[in-house]
């Protein structure tokens, strides 16, 4: 597999840099906090043997993440680490030569597993327009071909905070169901929509061809719990994934399973607190823009945490680098998802964002006074 470019930058400069501009998930709680929240005594916790869990998740849970869908039972659901939920749905379902569609940019194992297991990865682009992105359904049809064996799409969309509608995603369950195609559904971002009234369900709760991640990382602001999982109706698949799983994590953590309940438990606190981070920072970001013209051009998001502004002048990597490296801001540039080098990933769902941004704007200001990276580009910066 080619390096992963966005978590060596993350591992390059995450916990070096002073600022984290472009964080992907929300803003985290404590584990008495989050117990607080679901209304349980933290004291139970301590009570946990510490032993092996069922190898497809403890069935608590995974009644909790079902009833989440409507459609779907507990025996639809396996848990997983998130990043491990991709490797095993890909290397279940694809083989050399087969074609691989996938919705770009994107999280680069959603695409990068299938392209090492020698499939032909082609992408289908999210469309940018000056209010926003967004898709191609016809472009998507001319994508997949006979040959597709799988289609791989991630809303609401990490980058570009892209979000498809109802009748958007009945008609991508429609193509892949007309020509025999899988769907993986990346939905980390689900339940972060700005409008609630276009939160979807889970694809796999519509199509048996589909194949739902999610998970507590994003939304819900607990990633150091290290779980997801997949949500599917075929039982050969899901047995397949269950014995692919035995050669990777084997079983969940037993402490991420039991606060992984309470999570599910305070859901609706989790979001809503997420959501709240996001549309005040949302705000701070456009007005930044809005004092800097010369410098972004803005792409407003519709879901998730993310906006993908663009550069007026180019350079995102060069750009992020200088930032990193004299403000102590750290942004994500493009490059890391191959493409181009215009664009910067923001991350709205935490609280260290102001901050972040008011560093970022203050060394803008002291680069055009003293000619560093960003002054010499000519950003326009006042």
């Amino acid at each position: 597999m080619q390096e992963f470019r966005l978590e060596r930058w993350f591992a390059r400069w995450e916990f070096a840099a002073r600022h984290l501009l472009s964080s992907s998930d929300c803003e985290t709680v404590t584990v008495a906090e989050l117990l607080a929240l679901a209304g349980q005594d933290p004291a139970a916790l301590l009570d946990l043997r510490l032993g092996y869990t069922e190898s497809q998740g403890d069935p608590e849970l995974r009644a909790a993440i079902a009833a989440r869908a409507g459609d779907l039972g507990a025996d639809d659901v396996l848990v997983v680490v998130p990043e491990e939920g991709i490797f095993l749905a890909v290397t279940a379902l694809v083989r050399p030569g087969d074609r691989v569609v996938v919705s770009a940019p994107c999280y680069q194992s959603l695409s990068e597993i299938a392209a090492s297991r020698g499939a032909e990865v082609v992408r289908w682009p999210i469309a940018e327009t000056e209010r926003g992105f967004g898709v191609d359904l016809d472009r998507l049809a001319a994508l997949v071909t006979p040959g597709t064996r799988l289609l791989v799409v991630n809303f609401p969309h990490n980058p570009t905070g892209a979000m498809i509608t109802a009748a958007e995603r009945d008609a991508i369950l429609a193509l892949c169901e007309s020509r025999g195609v899988w769907l993986f559904s990346d939905e980390m971002y689900r339940g972060l929509e700005r409008d609630a009234g276009g939160r979807l369900a889970p694809a796999a709760a519509r199509s048996e061809r589909a194949i739902s991640l999610s998970g507590l990382s994003k939304a819900h602001g607990l990633p150091g719990l290290r779980l997801g999982w997949l949500a599917l109706r075929d039982r050969g698949l899901l047995a397949e994934l269950q014995r692919l799983k035995d050669y990777t994590t084997i079983c969940a953590p037993g402490p991420s399973e039991r606060l992984a309940r309470a999570a599910l438990a305070a859901e609706d606190a989790l979001l809503a607190r997420s959501r709240a981070t996001i549309a005040a920072n949302l705000a701070l970001a456009r007005a930044f823009v809005e004092r800097h013209p010369g410098l972004l051009a803005w792409r407003e998001p519709v879901a998730g945490p993310l906006a993908f502004p663009r550069l007026v002048a180019g350079g995102a990597e060069a750009f992020c680098d200088a930032a990193v490296r004299e403000a102590g801001v750290m942004a994500v540039p493009s490059t890391v998802f191959e493409w181009g080098d215009a664009h910067l990933r923001l991350g709205l769902g935490r609280k260290g964002f102001a901050p972040a941004l008011e560093a970022l704007e203050d060394w803008l200001h002291r680069a055009v006074r003293g000619g560093s990276t960003a002054g010499r580009r000519g950003d326009g910066v006042p």
